[in-house]
């Protein structure tokens, strides 16, 4: 379905009325990225590490879904989108923005029902625009929407053979479309089949279909009108999804699929669990929850989701954030008590970096101070598009405090280094405030490879560790010393939370991904492909900038 602006869309089998509300809050980025960008970046515009929410509720669900967006917008600061589903009709919201600037009271009373489901997003790189918004609807059969988390790798081929196979036009540039495609197109032959019947084993087929044609790494919350929630994790479960329920009093249980179980622990749900790698679970209306394993692989969740993305106070796969950020300082504390340097104190990057770096200052027995200030109005650097959108924001996000600094050594704890940037200029900052040595430690092995599920890693040769070697970065960040953690030893940290996962995906450090399609040739040409989309960029970014001094 493809919309603009807002109205009504009347559905012709029988659920009632679609309504769309759709809004750009920043019209001139609507005309700079929305006509011509999409069909630019191709493929390039899809990895985006986001947020999925969905609840089933027996009151107005848009307050949750709003607090519950709003709790999840650390994963993603560049657009969001709630569905509702009030028994008959399905409303859906979404635009660019934070969430708070997207839903008001305006819009947010035309979200009823006790039914829904939302996500949040971050730009990647320059895949910014409304069509890319999520959720996605269908109206036939009975009114579908879904929501993803994660990266659909092979989407172009699987846009060209829904187009090919079902007559479909997937308009966007957002691989969810093309899964509710696949998906929805799958319930239709089914139901066809049965002289229209539903049936359970109709979801299980579809998700199995999606499946077999989408590869890559995804979590999806989605909604099959007045049949059930659903939310599924793909086959080696890189991407994470957490269930859980609310009780109350005399009535049916409440349910919640969320990307993180911070979410259910601030809106009163508790965990139920975490869904496995190539599950499907299936929630009806009457509340029954149905699971099935479709089609499972080597269970090979993502690691980064520790090192820097999830918020500590979220538990994924059963294992703490926050404390396995706190073994990863112990980690990283021991190999710089090796160098035998002379420390006055440890200093975190706010915030991914805090526990580790009050680990590390425990093991070294030295003060842990907070030294760095952090506008929060700023969004998170790694995730923001553009080179130098990222230089000029680092310095406006955070700020030294000189007496904390001045005449100190001191050992500044990082989550992770990726192009160098942001290090730099940190250690920069803190050497002006006058600091007399700045060491700099990384909770997180060096980054060589681009993450193909899901989230916007720069390409190969962007990682300045794949141009300097270790004493040339510490040379070119300007650190008196530089200490990396050792891969094994974030293995052990993270593992370390539940031994029952033999491996994580550490794709983007180690170069060994989990499905059978990322090889040297995909790799080869997605880095060429990226590179041409972003000098196409750079000139309709241009001719823009033209017509409006024009």
């Amino acid at each position: 379905m493809r919309v603009s602006g807002e109205g009504r869309y009347d559905n012709p089998v029988g659920i009632g009325t679609v309504v769309i509300d759709i809004e750009l809050l920043n019209l001139t980025e609507l005309r700079r990225f929305a006509l011509n960008v999409t069909t630019i970046l191709h493929f390039f515009t899809l990895p985006s590490m986001c947020g999925v929410l969905g609840i089933m509720a027996n009151q107005p669900v848009a307050q949750d879904m709003y607090d519950g967006l709003t709790i999840l917008q650390h994963r993603g600061q560049d657009a969001a989108g709630i569905v509702t589903y009030d028994g008959n009709s399905l409303h859906i919201k979404k635009g660019i923005g934070l969430v708070k600037e997207i839903f008001h009271s305006g819009n947010m009373g035309r979200l009823s029902g006790n039914t829904g489901i939302g996500h949040i997003r971050y730009p990647t790189c320059g895949g910014v625009g409304i069509e890319n918004a999520q959720p996605f609807m269908y109206d036939l059969p009975y009114g579908v929407t879904m929501a993803q988390n994660g990266n659909c790798f092979n989407f172009y081929e699987v846009k060209e053979q829904v187009y090919k196979e079902d007559l479909c036009r997937v308009s966007s540039d957002c691989d969810v479309e093309a899964i509710l495609h696949i998906f929805r197109s799958s319930l239709i032959k089914q139901a066809h089949k049965n002289s229209n019947a539903f049936d359970i084993s109709h979801i299980w087929k579809a998700v199995r279909k999606v499946f077999t044609r989408v590869k890559g790494g995804y979590a999806i919350v989605g909604y099959v009108g007045s049949k059930g929630m659903m939310g599924f994790r793909d086959p080696h479960g890189i991407r994470p999804l957490i269930l859980g329920k609310r009780e109350r009093k005399d009535q049916k249980t409440e349910y919640m699929f969320a990307s993180e179980s911070v979410v259910l622990d601030i809106l009163g749900f508790e965990i139920v669990r975490d869904l496995e790698p190539g599950e499907t679970i299936f929630i009806t209306e009457e509340r029954e929850v149905i699971s099935k394993v479709v089609l499972q692989k080597t269970f090979r969740p993502c690691i980064f989701e520790h090192v820097y993305l999830a918020r500590p106070d979220s538990i994924i796969d059963d294992i703490s954030v926050h404390k396995s950020r706190m073994r990863m300082g112990e980690y990283l504390g021991k190999k710089v008590k090796k160098a035998h340097l002379d420390i006055d104190i440890v200093m975190p990057v706010p915030d991914s970096a805090r526990e580790a770096a009050l680990a590390a200052a425990k093991v070294l027995k030295k003060p842990y101070r907070e030294g760095l200030i952090k506008n929060r109005y700023i969004g998170r650097t790694f995730i923001m598009p553009g080179q130098e959108i990222r230089k000029k924001n680092i310095r406006y996000k955070l700020n030294p405090i000189a007496l904390e600094v001045k005449g100190k050594k001191v050992l500044l704890v990082d989550d992770s280094i990726v192009r160098g940037n942001t290090s730099k200029a940190i250690i920069e900052m803190v050497r002006n405030a006058g600091a007399e040595k700045v060491y700099f430690a990384s909770a997180c092995p060096p980054l060589r490879n681009p993450c193909y599920y899901g989230i916007d890693m720069p390409s190969t040769n962007q990682f300045i560790a794949n141009k300097l070697t270790d004493q040339e970065i510490e040379k070119e960040l300007g650190a008196d010393a530089l200490f990396y953690q050792d891969i094994e030893d974030l293995k052990k940290a993270v593992k370390a939370g539940n031994p029952k996962i033999k491996r994580h995906c550490m794709a983007c450090l180690d170069g060994e991904y989990p499905t059978s399609d990322i090889t040297p040739e995909t790799i080869k040409n997605w880095e060429d492909q990226r590179k041409k989309s972003k000098e196409q960029l750079k000139k309709i970014k241009h001719d823009e900038l033209v017509s409006d001094a024009t």
